[in-house]
């Protein structure tokens, strides 16, 4: 296992660390944990050298973080740093911070924490538990020996990023989701950047962009591997990327089977900065426009057609739509569309009314009422009523 400095702390962090939210369960059922094979993998992880567990309020429909708790029995819990998060979306008044903290801590059976996360910032999530005073319930947590850092993790733009950066000065890390296709996206390259120059830490997260990047490529993209001539698994083009780069500090993986656990923790121990040549760095743009051809919606992400009038998410519809058809994974964009935690109903392609104003402002010409139709006919899912 190869470490690294942990932003400002005198730290080491193992270069992998192990993510809480895609645990083994029984039966397809999300909340149904299988707990003697999650702890065996998270117990196998750490023996091997990852010292780094992130778990989150929201991960397994509550239940993570229980897991979690009884895997850091017996002496495990001395040999990593944990983190958890605030679901900041769900906060409704300053009350919850502690209420929601205190049930952290007690399904983690534990007294504190050693980093503590504001969850999935947006600016709307954000400006909300700024303006609750989030930061000072935080602080005093910390005065307390409850938490011991802070830190967020972020899904919205690079301005709102910067923003949220610069609101704190004690923030120890951010954590983001960035990967190889993912360089312009959100945070993205400029993020990591602006942050590790500030002195924090970068966790990344969805460094196989939820799997996709480790599935067998398709044909185009397959095509543009043909001709190297060190033939690699799709999963190590996707780590080798980001342990390349110095100002990644730990990279999390949300790991299902105790396969993909030993396969993570071997390469974790191969790769690091520095392990591409210019030639390689080369082929990751050849490998990413061959993706990107895959899209069905020639949409960029400028945004210049929003905001929506009806509050449809415009972009984000159609890079969750893209995402399906490009990587094969409808299951995945289904679950995001359908939320409620990562969409809601009100931002759905179904609200649009056709004005025709996002029409006007699209640069790329498409037409934007006729894709969301599509996208909302492959995405949705309609959730049966429950019975009188």
């Amino acid at each position: 296992m190869q470490y690294r400095r942990f932003g400002k702390l005198d730290w080491q962090v193992s270069v992998l660390g192990f993510g809480a939210m895609r645990l083994p369960v029984i039966n397809e059922d999300m909340a149904g944990i299988n707990e003697p094979e999650a702890i065996r993998m998270i117990r196998y992880a750490i023996d091997n050298g990852v010292n780094y567990l992130d778990t989150a309020y929201m991960y397994h429909m509550g239940n993570s973080e229980s897991l979690v708790g009884k895997a850091l029995k017996d002496g495990y819990r001395e040999k990593v740093k944990l983190a958890t998060k605030l679901p900041a979306r769900m906060i409704e008044s300053a009350a919850d911070f502690d209420r929601i903290f205190n049930e952290q801590l007690q399904r983690l059976d534990m007294d504190r924490v050693d980093f503590y996360l504001m969850h999935g910032l947006d600016k709307d999530s954000w400006h909300k538990v700024r303006d609750l005073g989030v930061l000072r319930w935080a602080e005093g947590q910390m005065a307390q020996g409850r938490i011991d850092h802070l830190a967020f993790s972020f899904h919205d733009e690079y301005e709102v990023f910067k923003e949220i950066v610069d609101a704190y000065d004690n923030w120890v890390f951010a954590q983001v989701q960035y990967n190889y296709m993912d360089v312009n996206e959100q945070a993205g390259r400029r993020g990591v950047e602006y942050a590790a120059g500030k002195g924090m830490a970068i966790v990344v997260m969805e460094p196989l962009r939820g799997g996709k990047l480790s599935k067998e490529p398709p044909e185009p993209v397959a095509n543009v591997l043909a001709g190297v001539p060190r033939q690699l698994e799709a999963v190590e083009w996707a780590w080798r990327w980001i342990w390349n780069q110095p100002e990644i500090s730990v990279a999390l993986s949300g790991m299902s089977t105790m396969e993909q656990v030993v396969e993570n923790v071997a390469l974790a121990d191969r790769y690091g900065v520095g392990n591409l040549s210019a030639g390689e760095l080369k082929l990751y743009d050849k490998i990413r426009k061959a993706y990107n051809r895959l899209s069905p919606v020639p949409c960029t992400g400028c945004r210049y057609c929003m905001p929506c009038p009806n509050n449809v998410e415009v972009p984000r519809i159609f890079q969750m739509y893209n995402d399906s058809v490009m990587y094969d994974d409808e299951k995945t964009g289904r679950l995001m569309y359908n939320g409620p935690f990562v969409f809601q109903p009100d931002q759905r392609a179904d609200n649009c009314v056709e004005c025709g104003e996002c029409l006007e402002k699209c640069p790329q010409k498409i037409d934007i009422p006729d894709w969301l139709k599509k996208a909302h006919e492959a995405l949705y899912v309609e959730t049966p009523s429950p019975p009188a």
